[in-house]
């Protein structure tokens, strides 16, 4: 009997333990708040708030640094006079997702994706009719049909292709001059992420995968939403010959190493030679993409001679 009290006693203790951890906590005020229109205007009296115009966020510029300004809910100007008077101005969220820390550039995807979900779905696709957010404006409610409609992403697969002692990036036509980076693209209805690698690959550069492995994943909100899911994927040596898809892709080419490491030296500013020629650079450190290339690099010089 001692024996199970102990036991019970230590479950119950660390069940304790997890419910008032403060990440538990936080998760759950969280999902009240989504729910409770009550509650979710109490925080809203107190809560400070990130601005947007016209979907783009408010930055300032502080000592070369770029700060996201938190106003709270008494806060509310016109754009020109919040402009002049916190000293900032409305930055396109492209630009500002790599001036900002990593904190406030992934609450600032987040916002602006939600924002975005909310202007296309102010009317019902099964009624016509207009749909009314809640407080929190975690869904959307037909008033006619009372269907419930939730804010939803788009799983899109990022591929770092390798053979082995060469990585594969490649250039969109609406890329910035000069910047390369991984394979991408959305999960067709019915493919699991396997297939979604093996079929990109082919289509894009014309090569087979041999072997993958999932490495990590990253919300971003371009075009819409998205849920990038970064993989690793290794095709034969011999069978590494590129043939590029002109429709999807501007160029596509084999990179080394020196060249990886170089490149991610390297500011989009500063990738330009003497005779003006562009110079390769990668995505910025906030992209999952730069993750892809760096563990790439680290896997490389980690091998054995």
């Amino acid at each position: 009997m001692a024996a199970i009290s102990q036991a019970a006693y230590r479950r119950a203790s660390s069940l304790v333990c997890r419910l008032h951890s403060t990440y538990v906590r936080k998760m759950r005020y969280l999902n009240e708040l989504k729910e409770n229109d009550s509650l979710c205007r109490q925080a809203q009296t107190s809560g400070m708030f990130y601005l947007f115009h016209n979907l783009s966020p408010f930055l300032q510029e502080v000592e070369k640094k770029y700060l996201v300004p938190q106003v709270n809910a008494a806060g509310a100007m016109e754009k020109s006079v919040i402009e002049s008077e916190l000293k900032g101005s409305f930055t396109d969220l492209r630009k500002a997702l790599f001036v900002v820390d990593g904190k406030d550039s992934a609450l600032l995807a987040s916002a602006q994706s939600l924002l975005r979900w909310h202007d296309s779905h102010q009317y019902c696709s099964k009624t016509g009719q207009p749909t009314q957010k809640n407080v929190a404006g975690s869904k959307r409610v037909c008033r006619g049909s009372r269907v419930v409609y939730y804010p939803q992403t788009s799983p899109v697969v990022i591929t770092l292709v390798s053979d082995g002692s060469r990585c594969l990036l490649a250039r969109q036509p609406s890329f910035p001059q000069g910047m390369y980076s991984a394979l991408s693209g959305f999960c067709d209805i019915g493919e699991n992420l396997e297939e979604t690698v093996r079929r990109e690959v082919a289509e894009e550069v014309g090569l087979e995968v041999e072997s993958l492995w999932y490495s990590a994943s990253q919300h971003w909100p371009f075009p819409s939403s998205s849920l990038m899911i970064a993989c690793h994927a290794l095709v034969r040596a011999q069978q590494a010959e590129i043939s590029v898809d002109s429709l999807e892709l501007e160029e596509a080419r084999w990179f080394g190493l020196e060249e990886i490491v170089e490149g991610l030296k390297r500011q989009p500013r500063s990738s330009k030679e003497d005779d003006g020629s562009v110079l390769p650079w990668f995505p910025p450190k906030q992209a999952i993409a730069h993750q892809l290339i760096l563990e790439w690099v680290k896997q490389q010089t980690s091998q054995p001679a």
